[in-house]
């Protein structure tokens, strides 16, 4: 039966996909050839060693966060002709013409390190209408076509880094050509390049001391970065000279057909003794054309592609250079916990290892052990009435998980970006309680900042507290959060929080996994697409409606539609009414659910990347 709801004066249907026919995906590769084509241009002048270059007539400068930037401001309105057609793709008819009333869509994928990679890759496999057979009956292929923004932090950042550097291309292809984890450690490099361990070491060795020996501060990150630059986005020349701020200059994402990514990061001071971030702690984002944060003490985003360049309160000095920026050296702060060392028992390379890090980090130019830095603070001397960072010239940055916030959920409730539904996908535990699973800590940590006003603007709705996640299990399945916007004291957007659970596989591997076979990799990836499709309706045959549901939400408050009674349902069924339980909570041990051949993706693999 379907739903029909009035959408202004266009009547609207959701349609309960069924459940479609699928086949494993747990497919053994014997051969892997590389194949995957980079979008983001390899623009770096000078490979990994920044340089200075003559600043453009109109030199850069720190744009205060009062509003977007220009180039979102006029990029959105492209972005919007995409999706307003991918969400009548997505919903299956028309729509009404009247673009204001059409949600806008974002998700975001957490943290957790390789396992987080995989299991929010397969979130977005789930999402992305390319892969084979999501578009069927009970799927929600199309849902990454009809977002707006894409965010991401730590190991989550790894797969949106990877996706964006590799021509915007598939989960399935990076599956079948790229994603080489079989190695002893993720730190000696994909199994399918052609170097030996020495050999990897002493390449990105080389380029790190290219870094040092151009005048920059060098660190454990720089290793971490390159290491990355191997894993996902080349392992030939590991993306050596790609440039985040690059992706803003293709055409592909000129013309908006890809969501915005945004990757998020933890700011600290330059006291490396302090080992723990506080929620006080400013929350950084990129994007393709800038670098900052909204919190209320910087208050400033400085242009990305200059962000080597020496800022003083906010403009570059006449007599100052310009300094490029650096994809493998930006994502050296998106997630800065290394994994496990090599065997001990392999000795020589681990001395080698150790003495070729040493040997790029041992100098007064270098901070050992120490978070990302930006030798040239771009808000120094900015704000300084209020900002605790305007007097140091260098600025750190630690992983965008250090503050408890483990999913990027803090530039999708900046309500200048007018979001109306957040899928939140959390893929790790939490030190807070005994549990390998996720337990809701991260959207009580951000519902709890926001309620700290230390930035601007912003809103989320209310969460139930620790125990009262647990004992309701909200943590065990999808939840809706902020159902009813009439009950917010401030708008803000709906969030459908999909935390990982064992459905097919048990998944929760630690935070230092740093390895695995291909089967156990496409098993994460496979219950990664389980959860957020709840097994392709196998779990619940209306699921689809209730995403559906999920999306047109705050549309139905704009437009003064009456809710359909399958969204009534859906709302009852996924939506937190308030209800809280602090007792102690019972030990969470969940087990799959389903048998890993009885519930799983349609195909392995899709035709990757689509030429745009």
């Amino acid at each position: 039966m379907k739903a029909t709801v009035l959408f202004g004066s266009v009547a609207l249907s959701l349609l309960p996909f069924i459940n479609a026919d699928s086949v494993s995906m747990n497919k053994k590769h014997t051969s892997r050839v590389v194949d995957v084509k980079p979008r983001a241009l390899p623009d770096a002048p000078n490979g990994y060693a920044p340089v200075h270059v003559t600043c453009p007539s109109s030199r850069p400068s720190i744009r205060a966060a009062s509003m977007l930037s220009p180039e979102e401001t006029a990029w959105l309105k492209t972005r919007r002709q995409k999706t307003e057609s991918a969400l009548k793709d997505f919903f299956g008819h028309n729509h009404s013409s009247n673009s204001s009333y059409l949600p806008n869509i974002a998700i975001g994928i957490s943290g957790g390190g390789l396992v987080a990679c995989l299991n929010g890759g397969g979130a977005i496999k789930a999402f992305d209408e390319r892969t084979e057979g999501s578009t069927a009956k009970g799927q929600l292929g199309g849902l990454l076509q009809s977002a707006t923004y894409f965010a991401a932090l730590s190991g989550g950042s790894w797969a949106l880094g990877s996706i964006y550097m590799n021509n915007f291309t598939t989960v399935s292809n990076l599956q079948e050509n790229l994603w080489d984890f079989t190695s002893p450690q993720i730190i000696l490099g994909p199994a399918s390049t052609s170097m030996t361990y020495f050999e990897f070491w002493g390449t990105i060795t080389a380029q790190v001391k290219s870094k040092r020996a151009a005048g920059f501060v060098t660190s454990d990150p720089d290793f971490w970065g390159r290491i990355q630059g191997y894993n996902f986005f080349n392992p030939s020349h590991g993306g050596v000279d790609y440039t985040w701020s690059s992706i803003a200059k293709t055409q592909a994402f000129q013309n908006g057909d890809m969501p915005l990514p945004l990757v998020v990061m933890t700011g600290n001071y330059f006291d490396t003794s302090e080992e723990d971030s506080s929620p006080n702690d400013p929350i950084y984002e990129t994007t393709p054309w800038e670098w900052g944060t909204y919190d209320d003490d910087i208050y400033g985003f400085a242009p990305l592609e200059y962000l080597g360049t020496r800022f003083v309160d906010g403009v570059v000095p006449e007599n100052e250079t310009c300094g490029n920026d650096l994809v493998s050296y930006l994502r050296d702060e998106l997630s800065l916990l290394m994994a496990n060392s090599p065997n001990s028992t392999e000795l020589p390379l681990l001395e080698f290892i150790i003495k070729e890090f040493l040997s790029a980090t041992s100098s007064t130019n270098s901070t050992v052990n120490g978070p990302a830095s930006y030798d040239l603070n771009p808000f120094y001397q900015y704000n300084t009435a209020t900002s605790p960072f305007a007097k140091d010239t260098r600025l750190t940055v630690e992983d965008g998980g250090e503050n408890g916030q483990n999913i990027p959920l803090y530039p999708l409730i900046q309500r200048k970006r007018n979001v109306d539904v957040i899928f939140a996908v959390d893929s790790l535990g939490t030190d807070d309680v005994d549990y390998d699973w996720p337990t809701g800590s991260t959207l009580i940590a951000t519902y709890n900042r926001t309620l700290a006003n230390l930035a601007n603007d912003t809103s989320f709705p209310p969460v139930p507290d620790l125990n009262t996640f647990l004992n309701l299990g909200l943590n065990a399945g999808p939840s809706f959060f902020g159902c009813n916007a009439s009950n917010l004291s401030t708008p803000a957007p709906l969030v459908v929080y999909l935390p990982n659970h064992p459905i097919t596989y048990s998944s929760n591997y630690t935070l230092t996994q740093g390895n695995f076979t291909d089967a156990q990799r496409d098993a994460v990836i496979t219950n990664g697409y389980n959860v957020v499709t709840q097994a392709n309706g196998t779990i619940d045959s209306d699921w689809s409606t209730c995403v559906g549901c999920a999306v047109l939400s705050r549309s139905f408050d704009r437009t003064g539609t009456v809710v359909p009674e399958a969204c009534n349902k859906c709302f009852q069924r996924y939506c937190w009414n308030g209800t809280v339980d602090n007792q102690p909570p019972a030990p969470y041990t969940p087990t799959p659910s389903l048998s890993a051949s009885s519930s799983v993706p349609p195909t392995a693999y899709s035709r990757g990347p689509v030429p745009r």
